[in-house]
């Protein structure tokens, strides 16, 4: 459904089967009924809901029905399983792209990781483009001195079996390559013993099938935003090697490196990446999808040039996920940067600004 959502645009028509709300009149009362009927609306407003995997659309009624008026508006909301089809006046290399990756059997979730702590552990799914939180688990540990420690003990074997009845329940070995559990502390290594061990208790095939693909690591903290420190651990970077999510962490590693040493031959901001661009000098290019959910025609077209100008040119562009750790901290630096060929520190100096 990320991959739909990056697709449609205002402007779009998008065809589904929907449901209408119909008033009819007995003669002794009015009743209501839910028609399922087939329209085509201009798309005005799109909402995305990624924990629920759907995407409501607002828009015009295109279509000549006896259940609602052309022109009048319309919600149709979009989920997984449900045809639909959207039409374009113009279908850039971007999102053909995007379709050819929507469509292929290995853009799947590749990453499971429980971030664990103590009374804190969040479950993460990380795919080819998105990371979702599939569960945050919390508990109220009493402090383990005195005569409170038996409340601990019993917080404690409470908290390790929600943790694992999430990892049951969310990781699908079908899909996943690996699960990190990982944090600060000691609770990473209880969980990994409590899950082995329960594993082979309750006869839980595919945990003890894959026991050898389970890790653990150490991360500063057991939130969302340290999974960029788990990607980057070389023994997990080794296992999710061809995945796009290792990829865009490993890019990124290599921009702050060389901003950290030759600040010439990195930049960040519209102005300065498209300038260098200008001079064919861009090694490696790093924007976030967010730059291409924009209606300005123009500045989508812009970006699109970009990108192809780069990989005509030899160089890598790599359009990052909003929905990874590392499309969040690209985020923070305008969507976009790059690593360049050569130095170019005629253009560190000057000021160039570009509106995103």
């Amino acid at each position: 459904m990320w991959h739909v959502y990056n697709l449609v645009r205002e402007g779009d028509e998008v065809t589904a089967a929907t449901f209408r709300k119909i008033a009819k009149d007995s003669g002794t009362s009015v009743e209501s009924e839910r028609v399922k009927i087939k329209l085509t609306i201009k798309v005005e407003g799109i909402e995305f809901d990624p924990e629920g995997s759907s995407i409501r659309l607002k828009g015009r009624n295109l279509t000549e029905s006896e259940h609602i008026k052309l022109g009048a508006y319309h919600t149709i909301e979009l989920e997984p399983q449900r045809a639909f089809t959207l039409h374009k006046r113009l279908w850039d290399a971007l999102d053909i792209e995007r379709i050819r990756s929507a469509c292929d059997p290995q853009a799947s979730a590749d990453l499971a990781a429980v971030l664990i702590t103590e009374g804190l552990a969040h479950l993460c799914l990380v795919g080819s483009s998105t990371t979702l939180i599939r569960a945050k688990i919390e508990a109220n540990l009493p402090r383990k001195r005195g005569p409170a420690i038996a409340g601990y003990d019993k917080a404690w074997d409470k908290f390790m079996e929600q943790v694992f009845t999430a990892v049951v329940r969310h990781v699908d070995w079908s899909v996943v390559k690996c699960l990190v559990i990982a944090g600060p502390g000691f609770a990473k290594d209880t969980f990994k013993t409590y899950l082995d061990a329960e594993a082979v208790r309750r006869d839980i095939r595919p945990l003890i099938e894959h026991k050898s693909s389970i890790f653990t690591a150490q991360a500063s903290s057991a939130y969302k935003h340290s999974l960029k420190e788990v990607l980057a651990l070389p023994a997990i970077a080794s296992k999710i090697k061809d995945t796009k999510a290792a990829r865009e962490v490993a890019a990124l590693q290599d921009f702050y490196a060389m901003l950290g040493v030759d600040s010439s031959r990195a930049f960040y901001g519209p102005g300065h990446v498209l300038a260098a661009a200008d001079l064919g000098a861009i090694q490696t290019l790093l924007i976030s999808d967010k730059l291409f959910r924009i209606n300005n025609v123009a500045k989508r077209k812009k970006y699109a040039d970009l990108v192809e100008g780069v990989r005509e040119a030899g160089g890598e562009a790599l359009v990052f996920s909003s929905m990874h750790v590392s499309g969040e901290q690209l985020n923070n630096l305008s969507g976009i940067a790059a690593v360049l060929r050569f130095p170019l520190p005629e253009l560190e100096d000057q000021e160039l600004v570009e509106e995103v």
